[in-house]
């Protein structure tokens, strides 16, 4: 499995760009404060791993995601049996190990025991169940184009991959039980992105090898929307490793099982009524992957976002596949049809408004809409956005998105002559954009750029 690139998805640079007025040399710099806070940033902030908790659904409905997860690969290739690791299971971390990794992995690892119930630990030994292995992106992107971080079963490491990595050695479905696996995550990206590969990666190699687009709960889901694991995911790998299930056990003896497991685990979800489900259909999700995936031509890109919007509509979907496709629809026409942007980001927003399990979606948009309003000249707008926004950025651990929230919000402070609170707001932002963003360059081209979209400040 892997993390794929989403770089229609990044808070991309480019995009803010787009939304700036265009330049015509006549703008005034920015103010000599910003410059300032950019000669100098403060300290990393980060986050202390804390639970991350998203609303209980029922059990049955959890059940079918449960089974759906485990039983089927991404591609729609069947899983015969479950598989999972004896615990205790040990985790060792080698290669280019950035500082940042190693207190990360213990956070997730302390999560995973106390919420999931899962006996597992950090070694210094040789040798674990699980290899975490730290390389340089270009290294891993030559072998593995697009994919941000992957994890094999049955290698121990960078060099075992490579021998077998075209064979069936690799392959997830021959598992009769789970002895060895690597997560192999970038060694030269920004802190955030390594902490949301660890915690991705890390829970299919424990658990579930499927991601599905349905889930508004969840980092098995291939939107890269939650960056961290959940209370749901948490409760997906508990009842993985519940003692009532076994390795080798097919679907239909885990589907004859698991229902009482969940009621045991999670006895909110028994009383709530399970909404009607459909799958998500191949043809979507080609659309969504191409929509998503460079490469393509932008004309192609859109087309097919647009049909994965029509075909959402079309199947009666409400929540995170149709806000999804429009919120791609929306990035895809940024810098190329403003209406139509702006439109299909306020249809995402609505979609995603109309439940709690789609808060963060919801905040994702917020900030594209941010960026109109803030061009647009209306603080006030972004400063509403903001302020709902931003204490789900940080319930969810999203630094990269908190401090660019806070970045509009500056902004947006500083267009309503609050100077003074606008400099201490961009200030604060600064620690959570350097583990959100990485290098001090990137954090400083954030920051410039949502700057240029103030039409006090030209461009």
């Amino acid at each position: 499995m892997k993390r794929r690139y989403r770089r229609l998805l990044a808070l991309s640079i480019a995009f803010l760009t787009a939304c700036s007025p265009a330049p015509n040399g006549s703008g005034p710099s920015l103010p000599t404060r910003t410059m300032g806070l950019q000669d100098s940033l403060p300290p990393m902030r980060s986050f202390a791993g804390d639970r991350v908790t998203t609303p209980t659904r029922s059990n049955r409905e959890i059940g079918k995601d449960f089974m759906d997860l485990s039983f089927q690969m991404e591609s729609g290739r069947p899983v015969t049996r479950l598989t999972r690791f004896e615990t205790p299971i040990s985790v060792r971390v080698t290669g280019q190990v950035p500082p940042s990794l190693t207190p990360d992995l213990r956070a997730l690892l302390g999560r995973l025991r106390d919420e999931a119930g899962i006996d597992i630990f950090m070694t210094g030994a040789e040798s674990a169940a699980i290899t975490v292995e730290a390389i340089p992106r270009a290294v891993l992107n030559k072998a593995v184009p697009r994919a941000a971080c992957f994890v094999v079963p049955r290698v121990s490491s960078w060099a075992e991959f490579k021998t077998v990595r075209r064979t069936p050695t690799v392959d997830w479905t021959t598992l009769e039980r789970r002895d060895r696996a690597t997560v192999f995550v970038p060694s030269d990206v920004a802190p955030q992105e390594i902490r949301d590969c660890l915690h991705e990666e890390l829970a299919q190699a424990l658990g579930p090898l499927n991601d599905l687009y349905r889930l508004p709960d969840s980092v098995f889901n291939d939107d890269n929307i939650h960056a961290v694991l959940t209370s749901f995911d948490m409760l997906i790998l508990q009842a993985y490793y519940d003692p009532a299930l076994a390795n080798g056990m097919t679907r239909g003896q885990v589907a004859a099982r698991l229902g009482p497991v969940l009621d045991r685990l999670n006895p909110a979800g028994q009383a709530r009524p399970a909404r009607p489900q459909n799958d998500t259909t191949r043809d979507w999700i080609q659309n969504i992957e191409t929509a998503l995936t460079a490469g393509s031509s932008g004309t192609t890109r859109r087309t097919a976002a647009l049909r994965a919007v029509n075909l959402a509509r079309a199947l009666n979907w409400s929540g995170p596949r149709d806000g999804f496709a429009l919120y791609a629809f929306g990035r895809l026409n940024v810098g190329y049809d403003s209406d139509l942007a702006l439109n299909a980001f306020q249809q995402s927003l609505q979609i995603y408004s109309g439940s709690p399990e789609t808060r963060l979606h919801a905040a994702h948009v917020s900030v594209q809409l941010a960026a109109f309003a803030l061009s647009s000249g209306d603080g006030q707008a972004v400063l509403d956005l903001a302020e709902w926004a931003l204490p789900v950025a940080a319930a969810h651990e999203n630094a990269a998105l908190l401090a660019t929230l806070m970045m509009f919000k500056a902004e947006a402070l500083e267009m309503q002559g609050r100077s003074g609170e606008a400099s201490a707001v961009r200030l604060d932002s600064l620690g959570w954009a350097r583990y959100g963003f990485g290098h001090d360059d990137n954090v400083r081209a954030r920051l410039s750029e949502i700057a240029s979209l103030n039409p006090l400040k030209g461009t």
